[in-house]
């Protein structure tokens, strides 16, 4: 399995992002392919989960869009998201918030997290 991971670890790029967790709200852009055309596209939602390790660590973003809740699954270091950006720090107490899905309205807000900055 040494031998595994060493081919892994030369052969992927791993990239830098922002420390994020389950309850924080980001912003993931990422490329897409239309025909021979590329453009970038963003998906914003809460974060569910982040599960695996090392190369093969994705996280599952869940948004509500037209009234329907849409879920997607990110590998950490794809090589089609260009730019990840934290919109809010959320306070949960659990490392997976499925209970999100079950819930409508208000009750689904995530508390943000205080940010104390020392100046």
């Amino acid at each position: 399995m040494d031998l595994l991971k060493a081919a892994q670890e030369q052969l992927i790029e791993k990239k830098s992002w922002p420390d994020f967790k389950a309850g924080d709200t980001i912003t993931v852009y990422y490329k897409i392919r239309e025909g021979n055309k590329e453009r970038e596209q963003q998906f914003q939602g809460v974060i569910l989960q982040r599960r695996g390790a090392g190369l093969t660590e994705t996280f599952t973003i869940r948004k509500i869009s037209g009234g329907v809740g849409v879920e997607r699954i990110f590998p950490v270091n794809s090589p089609k998201i260009t730019r990840i950006d934290v919109n809010k720090r959320g306070k949960v107490r659990r490392a997976r918030i499925f209970y999100l899905r079950d819930m409508i309205g208000k009750s689904a807000r995530i508390e943000e997290k205080k940010v104390v900055t020392k100046s």
